[in-house]
């Protein structure tokens, strides 16, 4: 394994034929990256952005998001949403928003494509299960996991482990929500996820500070995304119905003028008329607010956006009220459903199940993961056993499960 090298800026000063024109101060400019952790010869035809997102596309962990949970588990339906077609959509809301802010397209892409990789099966389910079976070994994050699959546990490259990105796309990853230290949060680092801290000593993110706008933009398309695919899942499935959403701001209002304008409109367009007008209308509300903050500010680099204090990509006040409403609507509405929790349920006993028996049983992992612990029941076999499950599609963490129970 090639040992990590002093991290390799591209170092080129002046903008090359194909990097994108008319990027705004502050956007993240490939020409200006910090570097990758190894060292790499820059490609002639692409930019060093363009690659992070090509190898993420490329790898095995984005492959197994096929076969992910959204919110259904992949057998009920083959038009519900999985991890994949959600991470898809995400990234074409972020290409827009960063068009018309004159952000760099392909960072943003990389950021969108990438910010799912580290969930396991089943969902939101699987992680809570997970890492209540890590409570005592560091517990499990899928924002942390993500890192991890991106800096060590991808396994393609002859010269390092992990994909090598950029310093801006790493620090996207991990900074989409905001800064991880200081501020409102605690400055003690031992209290972070442990690939992150240990991540953060090879190769500096800078905790305490924002990430880029186009981190920011991801994390924003990525609530426009599934808050508005919620509905439209959750209303194909029968878990509720368009007038359950009268009361709801925003989202009621929409279907009310949608089906105002087209009386008798059959009720599959009514969803996707609706839904496409929701989420034209964030954007659109996100774009406004955002330009209202870069006027106020001026930021004139991508570093003056990390130090700001504050996020610079936004929704007004008004949308985040609504976001919060929809919000609340769906936990109640679509995640606690009966037929949604029976299934979650089921889901948490597989990981639960699974875990007990490969920390106790390590022999029972294929032979390239067993050669990764140390032992029944030691950390650092409790850390591949949670790599191991958290790679794991639905469909075979379900029929692992049914060969060993």
């Amino acid at each position: 394994m090639t040992q990590p090298l002093r991290p390799a800026p591209v170092g080129q000063q002046s903008e090359p034929l194909h990097e994108p024109r008319g990027l705004a101060p502050y956007a993240c400019k490939p020409w200006e990256s910090r570097g990758r952790l190894y060292a790499e010869e820059e490609a002639a035809d692409r930019s060093p952005f363009q690659r992070d997102r090509d190898r993420v596309i490329h790898s095995t962990a984005f492959r197994r998001l096929k076969h992910k949970t959204q919110v259904f588990v992949y057998h009920e339906g083959d038009h519900y949403r999985t991890r994949l077609t959600h991470s898809l959509e995400v990234s074409q809301i972020a290409r827009t928003i960063s068009r018309q802010l004159g952000l760099n397209e392909d960072l943003a892409e990389a950021l969108a494509l990438a910010h799912d990789l580290g969930h396991t099966p089943f969902g939101h389910a699987g992680e809570e299960a997970l890492h209540g079976c890590m409570k005592d070994y560091g517990g499990f994050d899928h924002n942390a996991q993500t890192l991890r699959i991106l800096t060590k546990l991808e396994q393609r490259y002859a010269a390092f482990d992990g994909l090598n990105l950029t310093w801006e796309s790493l620090e996207g990853v991990v900074k989409h929500n905001g800064p991880l230290l200081g501020g409102s949060k605690s400055k003690d680092i031992s209290l972070l996820p442990i690939p992150i801290q240990e991540f953060n000593q090879e190769f500096d993110l800078e905790l305490t500070s924002y990430a880029s706008c186009e981190a920011q933009v991801a994390a924003l398309s990525d609530d426009i995304a599934y808050n508005n695919h919620d509905i439209d899942d959750g209303l194909r499935a029968g878990l509720f119905a368009p007038e359950d959403l009268a009361e709801v701001p925003l989202v009621g209002p929409v279907f009310a003028e949608i089906g105002a304008r087209y009386p008798g409109l059959e009720r599959s367009r009514l969803i996707h008329e609706a839904v496409r007008k929701l989420i034209s209308l964030m954007v659109g509300d996100l774009l406004a607010e955002t330009r209202r903050r870069l006027a106020e500010h001026q930021p004139e680099s991508a570093d003056a956006v990390r130090h700001l204090g504050r996020p610079i990509v936004a929704f007004s006040q008004e949308m985040q009220e609504h976001d919060r409403a929809l919000k609340a609507f769906l936990f109640k509405r679509m995640y606690r459903h009966y037929k949604v929790t029976r299934m979650t349920s089921k889901a948490k006993r597989v990981v639960r199940d699974l875990f007990g028996q490969y920390f106790r049983e390590p022999d029972c992992l294929p032979p390239e993961w067993l050669a990764r612990t140390n032992g029944a029941g030691t950390p650092k076999t409790a850390r591949v056993v949670a790599d191991y499950i958290a790679g794991m599609t639905d469909g075979y963490a379900l029929r692992e499960h049914e060969r060993q129970f």
